[in-house]
C-alpha cells in the first residue's frame, strides 16, 4: 500500500494485462491505457506513455509476461524460440535506461527457469521487480533523508517519483522522506523541456501528496541557487557508469555545474540496477536522440522558426567530480569513483 505523500502508482498489472497510467495526458487528464500485448507495451515505452528508467523496467518485465503467454499459446514447443523477437522489440524502444535490460536479462533467466506454461512462473519475477523496487526506494528514502541535515529547501530536476518508477520514487522518495521528517519545506521543480516532466508531473505528483512546490523555468536553477534558497540538488539517473559519472534528463549537467559554483550540494538517487558497471565512463553511455518536433512544437503548435535544425538529446552526462553523494539502496557514496563503485557493487 502506498504510504503517506505516496498516492500515485503508474504501472499496475490487474486482470491479465498491464494498466498504464498516460503520462502524456498529465496533469490534464488522469487516464490508464490498458495494453494486452507485448508490441503495445514496446510501443507505449517508446511513446513516453510509461517514462522513468525503474518504471520502463518495470512495464518491460510485465510486457515479457504478455509475449510468453501469447507465444506459448501458438506453439508450447517452440515459443522459448520466438519469444526472441519480442525482447529484441522491448530492448529497442528505449536505449538509455539501463533498467530495461537489466529487467529483460531477469526475465530471460525466469523463461530459462520455466517448465510448462511460463506465465505464472514470468508473472511471479515481474511481480517480484515491481515489489523489490518499491522497496529499494523506500530504503534509498530514508538513507538520503539522513543526509539533509537542517531544514531546508530542495531543487529537483525532471520527474523521478512513483510515475517514474514502482512507486514511492527515488529522488522525490528522498524528498518524501525528507519532508515527513520535517528536513525539507519546499521543494522547487525545473519545468524540464521539452517533455515538461517537471511541470506537468513532478508537480503533480507534490500537489497531489500535499508537498509544497515551486516551479520554475530551467534557465532560472542558477539564480535561485545565487539567491540561497536551496542547499541541495537531488536527482534520479538513468544509467550510471563504473566510474561514477551519471546520464540523466538533459539539463541535469547544467545543474550540477551550477550547484559546485554556488555551494549547493548535489545528490543523485538511483537503484543499484541503474548501475552499469560494463561501461567504464560516462562518454561511453548511449545517448538517445529524440525527434525535432519536440522542440519545434508546444501542444501541436509551431513554436520555432520555419527551417531550423535541431539537436535534442534526451540526456546528458555529468562527471562524477560534481556528484557529491550517489544513494543507492546498497549504501550512499559520497564522492563516487571507480574504486567506491566497484566496492558499492561487490557481490554481497
Amino acid at each position: 500500500m502506498p504510504y503517506a505523500h505516496d498516492a500515485v502508482r503508474a504501472v499496475v498489472w490487474r486482470e491479465d494485462a498491464l494498466d498504464l497510467l498516460d503520462q502524456r495526458l498529465l496533469p490534464a487528464v488522469e487516464r490508464y491505457r490498458r495494453l494486452a500485448s507485448v508490441t503495445e507495451v514496446a510501443q507505449a515505452i517508446r511513446d513516453m506513455v510509461v517514462r522513468g528508467a525503474p518504471a520502463i523496467g518495470i512495464a518491460a518485465a510485465y510486457g515479457v509476461v504478455l509475449a510468453a503467454r501469447a507465444r506459448y499459446a501458438e506453439d508450447p514447443k517452440r515459443w522459448r524460440r520466438t519469444i526472441g523477437s519480442d525482447l529484441a522489440a522491448l530492448a529497442a524502444a528505449r536505449p538509455t535506461a539501463v533498467n530495461l535490460f537489466w529487467a529483460l536479462r531477469r526475465m530471460e533467466r525466469a523463461i530459462d527457469r520455466s517448465s510448462g506454461n511460463p506465465a505464472v512462473d514470468l508473472l511471479s519475477e515481474a511481480r517480484t521487480i515491481h515489489e523489490e523496487d518499491i522497496a529499494a526506494n523506500r530504503r534509498m528514502g530514508q538513507l538520503g533523508a539522513a543526509l539533509l541535515g537542517e531544514r531546508g529547501a530542495v531543487l529537483t530536476h525532471c520527474n523521478t517519483g512513483s510515475l517514474a518508477t514502482g512507486g514511492y520514487g527515488t529522488a522525490l522518495g528522498v524528498i518524501r522522506e525528507g519532508y515527513a521528517a520535517g528536513l525539507i519545506e519546499r521543494v522547487y521543480a525545473d519545468e524540464t523541456r521539452p517533455w515538461l516532466q517537471g511541470a506537468r508531473l513532478t508537480a503533480w505528483e507534490l500537489v497531489r501528496d500535499g508537498i509544497p512546490v515551486t516551479l520554475l523555468a530551467d534557465g532560472a536553477a542558477a539564480a535561485l541557487m545565487r539567491e540561497g534558497r536551496v542547499r541541495w540538488t537531488i536527482v534520479g539517473a538513468d544509467r550510471v557508469a563504473a566510474n561514477g559519472d551519471v546520464a540523466n534528463k538533459i539539463g541535469t549537467y547544467h545543474l550540477a555545474v551550477a550547484a559546485r559554483y554556488h555551494g549547493v550540494r548535489f545528490m543523485v538517487v538511483a537503484p543499484s540496477s541503474t548501475v552499469d558497471m560494463n561501461l567504464a565512463g560516462g562518454a561511453d553511455i548511449p545517448i538517445e536522440q529524440r525527434a525535432a518536433e519536440e522542440l519545434l512544437t508546444l501542444g501541436g503548435q509551431p513554436i520555432a522558426a520555419a527551417g531550423v535544425d535541431v539537436w535534442n538529446p534526451s540526456f546528458d552526462v555529468t562527471p562524477a567530480a560534481l556528484v557529491d553523494v550517489l544513494v543507492t539502496e546498497r549504501g550512499v557514496v559520497r564522492a563516487p569513483d571507480g574504486e567506491k563503485m566497484a566496492w558499492l557493487m561487490a557481490e554481497i
